[in-house]
């Protein structure tokens, strides 16, 4: 048994899927793109933006402590005393160094760490002796414990290095960071050896801590500035992007329908050749026999023997305008002086306008060449001023006038105070076979818009009914180009 699938069905199924939308896709996943691209950027440069600013804090203090303990240790009156780091460690004091006075040491390492307690910006100052015991602090009540398990403060002692770090939250859990003062945002961490004087071993390290307001301030102020220049960066750099896929999208879209319409025009084109190939021997055979006829009949056969030779006429004249309006447009673009196309084309109807009582009201028009075709654009004036003295067949006005010129283009409108359109028939005014003229062909229209599209111009046409129609014509100046 077979299956006959239910056409309906395949019909809605078709009909419910829309068409691809470049821009709109193009739109949504540019945006996601740029804004992933952008918030990147934006995480990294301010990751980069804080470390520095950390690190030369850092560099900053600890270039500053270390030049307080060699300015101090200058001022020591102790013998054998080279470095301040040696005098430091109470607990040593009559060990390393015997027979000096540990008053005198401690009068000698006093003014050291009054330096390093009135610090600006500082929460915390810690010293530590190789033995990971803090041997002073601005906070009395870590004196004497042993800090265990502060992996920055072994790397520092095993590598003989200064380090830094940033935190925006301070640890309760860790033992050294029992500030007197907690802080408000981010804070600093410093590591600073001080080494004998020999500079091979590290004979006290000192802690500090610092939340430094004038550094805070700053950082924010370029942060703010790094996210605002990267949201309008991010911004503009989306909608020139954008517009250019827009008008991209725009230009495809009328390719296409271009395109489309060249592949009907072959195609009529093709039927068209085939049926006029077909009917112009008979028809030539039909008006010859007729002729024939007239010749020797002068009866009353003679009307009728004249409305076959019309209507033959008239049908060849269809052939030709059918063959005219479609077949391609290959002719070279040149300069066209459009005075000199116009004038020609209203003295081919100077006698039919006058004979119909329309009146010929011409504008001045500016002394300029256009982009076509001179047998071209004699077809578009043509076809345009004979439909204008066709729909005023009680007289009436034709006006001509240029309605915007610029250094790119020219827009000329034709005008008539004939019988009009509606708005049904303007919508089929450029459709191929349409007219409103009794026995019409219906592509004088279809051939003038294909000309001014051919040379990169177009067409316009407004109408109200019963008061006239307006055409105007858009051309690409010479100097455009």
């Amino acid at each position: 048994m077979d299956i006959v699938p239910n056409a309906d069905v395949a019909d809605s199924t078709t009909a419910s899927r829309k068409p691809f939308n470049l821009l709109r896709w193009y739109g949504w996943v540019s945006l996601a793109i740029i804004l992933s691209v952008a918030t990147g950027l934006g995480l990294i440069s301010s990751r980069f933006i804080i470390d520095e600013s950390v690190e030369r804090d850092a560099l900053l203090t600890a270039q500053f402590i270390t030049s307080i303990a060699d300015a101090e240790v200058r001022h020591v009156d102790i013998p054998n005393v080279r470095t301040m780091g040696e005098l430091l460690d109470p607990r040593v004091d009559r060990i390393s160094l015997p027979g000096v006075d540990p008053e005198a040491r401690r009068k000698a390492r006093g003014e050291f760490l009054d330096h390093i307690a009135h610090l600006p910006d500082m929460l915390l100052a810690n010293i530590y002796a190789p033995d990971r015991t803090v041997i002073w602090s601005s906070n009395p009540a870590l004196v004497g414990k042993l800090i265990e398990g502060d992996d920055d403060l072994d790397r520092a002692f095993e590598y003989k290095m200064r380090v830094s770090a940033s935190y925006h939250n301070f640890e309760q859990a860790r033992a050294e960071q029992k500030f007197v003062t907690p802080p408000e945002q981010l804070f600093i961490e410093n590591y600073i050896p001080l080494f004998d004087a020999d500079g091979e071993h590290v004979t006290a390290m000192v802690e500090i801590y610092k939340e430094p307001h004038d550094l805070i301030v700053r950082i924010e102020h370029g942060l703010l500035l790094i996210w605002a220049a990267i949201a309008v960066g991010a911004g503009l750099v989306y909608v020139g992007l954008y517009g250019i896929m827009r008008r991209a999208a725009r230009v495809m879209a009328v390719q296409q329908k271009r395109l489309i319409n060249n592949e009907t025009y072959v195609a009529l084109g093709e039927v068209s050749s085939a049926v006029a190939h077909s009917l112009r021997n008979p028809l030539a055979s039909i008006r010859s026999s007729a002729e024939l006829a007239q010749a020797f009949d002068e009866g009353p056969a003679q009307r009728n023997i004249n409305d076959i030779i019309n209507q033959v006429d008239r049908m060849s004249l269809w052939i030709r305008q059918l063959l005219q309006s479609l077949r391609p447009l290959n002719d070279e673009a040149v300069a066209v002086d459009l005075h000199q196309a116009l004038q020609e084309s209203l003295q081919t109807f100077a006698v039919p306008l006058a004979r119909s009582g329309v009146v010929l009201d011409l504008q001045p028009l500016p002394a300029v060449q256009v982009l076509g075709q001179p047998v071209l654009l004699g077809q578009i004036f043509t076809s345009l001023i004979a439909n204008a003295l066709e729909s005023m067949e009680q007289g009436g006005r034709l006006r001509v006038e240029v309605v915007k010129h610029d250094r790119r283009s020219l827009t000329l409108r034709l005008s008539d105070t004939g019988k009009g359109m509606n708005e049904q028939q303007q919508r089929l005014a450029f459709r191929p076979f349409f007219s409103t003229k009794q026995g019409g062909l219906g592509v004088g229209l279809v051939l003038v818009r294909r000309i001014m599209e051919r040379f990169g111009g177009s067409v316009r046409l407004s109408s109200s009914e019963g008061y006239g129609t307006r055409v105007s014509l858009n051309f690409k100046l010479i100097d455009s180009l």
